[in-house]
């Protein structure tokens, strides 16, 4: 009886942890899909990584020394990614950090910008995500931004 009972539990902690490793990967794969159709500048396919509502803002600090959060309008940046731009928007990330609670997710992830090749800025992108029943979705987007002392 005792093995029954710690076989079950190993089981059951083992089946855990593989849904806790695949909705990681899924977490990935839909930022980076989301990073893809900005290089290609595909704005449909980018929409297709964002819930309905998502919503944008940034951590900026203003010539001043002041930080100010800034709220963008997502539409706007959907639509700048699918206008024919100069150079690609290549940001590169890296995932230090994944937190899920069932169907809720955050994400801390370190980034450098490239226009085409060349450094533009640096930061880190908090992402958070809810799983719906078409996969992840990013329904939320807050970053710094700038040109030095880069995360890694």
């Amino acid at each position: 009886m005792k093995k029954a009972l710690l076989l079950s539990i190993v089981l059951l902690l083992s089946i855990k942890s593989f849904a806790q490793q695949t909705d990681q990967d899924d977490i990935r794969k839909i930022i980076n899909t989301m990073f893809d159709a900005m290089r290609k500048g595909d704005s449909t396919l980018l929409r297709s990584t964002f819930a309905k509502g998502i919503a944008f803002q940034g951590v900026a600090n203003k010539k001043d020394g002041s930080v100010v959060l800034v709220t963008e309008n997502p539409d706007d940046f959907i639509k700048a990614v699918g206008t024919p731009h100069q150079g690609v928007w290549d940001e590169r990330v890296t995932f230090k950090d994944i937190k899920i609670d069932g169907v809720l997710a955050s994400v801390w992830a370190p980034y450098k910008f490239y226009l085409d090749d060349k450094f533009h800025h640096c930061g880190v992108d908090v992402f958070q995500l809810m799983k719906t029943t078409g996969g992840w979705k990013i329904i939320y987007i807050v970053d710094t931004r700038r040109k030095d002392n880069c995360p890694e």
